[in-house]
């Protein structure tokens, strides 16, 4: 089989400790900080002045659908949701804050707690892994009194992150990375995974798979992938939030199963490329091939998938392909949404939303995530301009 590899940006950490960030918020005894604290020099990268930052406080990028310095944004705003987009969080709020002056607090709960914070009211806009079934959304709109956006904001590969001492090359098809979680697969010297790696000697070693413990949007995309790709003889489980297995090796957050890889030599595990740090990531097989991740390779199933039966024009939710046929592709792929509404009680709180919605979803946002993240592929041409207008319908009254 071929090998396909692709330049693989360095991982970058959490650029600041989560919970001093966190601090504003917190008189909200619901929301909770749990991640694990990482500090690198990508705060620096991302936040800037008006000097260095390319425009002023009063400007906007051309592709935001209402200048921002015109929405009257200040004072805070709070959010919550999916771990993996902890560093794009983090980075796109530096850089809001330093250009607008509001204090953005976002917790990385998991997907499943942040929409269920956002359902009851409790923050004003959620991140997700998953998008909001049939009825989240009708719970969502009444918490809105309005219709609801749910907008794909962040693209990012699940990487199979891994700790084997010596092997900083592996290829996994499909069928072995479901054996390797299920349990079918013990020991790395099995030789189901010795004929994907010629020449590769591996260790009498036990494998150690860890999953998330919480209920997890990366989860439901992961398990996902291995329906498509591995096929229900290899991965009898549906597709789901929650693991599927009890009795398994697991722990909170993206950042709790990355840490335990870390420290367990024989340990996968499945995590948003950009937290990985220095653990190794499998390449997996499409249609012959072993493709490594890379922002271009998970931007190539988006393109190439189609919007979701219950899809609008603000609920822009995508079914992504991840059988293998999309050529290029890498399979193991998340779309994170941004969960918001279309009005609000406050006037100023409508105005911090569809302020800080907006500076994601701009050339800015995307490309200050991708510097403090190192992993996830920028939205494209064509899927932001149906982003824009829907962040537009954001009524400030």
């Amino acid at each position: 089989m071929n090998t396909t590899r692709f330049r693989k940006a360095p991982p970058l950490a959490l650029a600041v400790a989560l919970g001093v960030a966190l601090a504003a918020c917190s008189d909200d005894s619901e929301i909770e900080e749990t991640g694990t604290s990482r500090t690198t020099g990508a705060a620096e990268e991302t936040t800037g002045s008006d000097t260095d930052n390319g425009f002023a406080d009063s400007d906007v990028p051309s592709d935001m659908p209402t200048p921002i310095g015109e929405l009257g944004v200040s004072g805070s705003l709070n959010g919550s949701g999916a771990s993996s987009m902890a560093n794009a969080q983090q980075a796109w709020r530096d850089r809001f804050s330093a250009d607008y002056g509001v204090t953005v607090n976002y917790n990385p709960t998991g997907s499943g707690t942040g929409r269920q914070q956002f359902i009851a009211g409790a923050v004003s806009f959620a991140g997700t892994d998953s998008a909001l079934d049939e009825d989240e959304l009708e719970a969502a709109a009444n918490r809105c009194g309005s219709d609801v956006l749910e907008l794909p904001l962040y693209i990012s590969p699940i990487a199979i992150a891994y700790n084997l001492p010596g092997i900083d090359d592996l290829n996994l098809s499909a069928q072995n990375v479901a054996a390797l979680f299920s349990g079918e697969i013990t020991n790395w010297n099995d030789e189901a995974i010795a004929a994907d790696n010629e020449g590769v000697e591996f260790p009498d070693l036990d494998v150690v798979p860890f999953n998330r413990a919480d209920d997890s949007g990366t989860t439901e995309n992961f398990t996902q992938y291995l329906v498509e790709a591995a096929g229900e003889d290899a991965w009898p489980y549906e597709p789901a939030d929650a693991w599927p297995m009890s009795g398994t090796q697991s722990a909170q957050k993206t950042s709790g199963v990355v840490d335990l890889t870390a420290q367990t030599e024989g340990a996968i595990t499945y995590a948003d490329a950009s937290q990985i740090g220095d653990l190794p990531a499998a390449n997996v097989e499409v249609n012959g091939e072993f493709i490594a991740y890379s922002p271009e390779a998970a931007a190539a199933i988006v393109d190439g998938s189609e919007p979701s039966e219950n899809a609008t024009d603000k609920i822009l939710t995508v079914d992504l392909k991840r059988d293998g046929s999309v050529e290029g592709a890498y399979p193991v792929v998340m779309i994170s949404y941004l969960v918001a509404c279309t009005a609000y009680e406050s006037a100023q709180e409508a105005a911090n939303v569809k302020g800080y919605v907006s500076f994601i979803a701009s050339s800015e946002g995307q490309q200050a995530a991708a510097m403090a993240g190192g992993g996830n592929a920028p939205i494209s041409k064509d899927l932001k301009s149906k982003v824009m207008p829907a962040i537009d319908a954001i009524v400030i009254d």
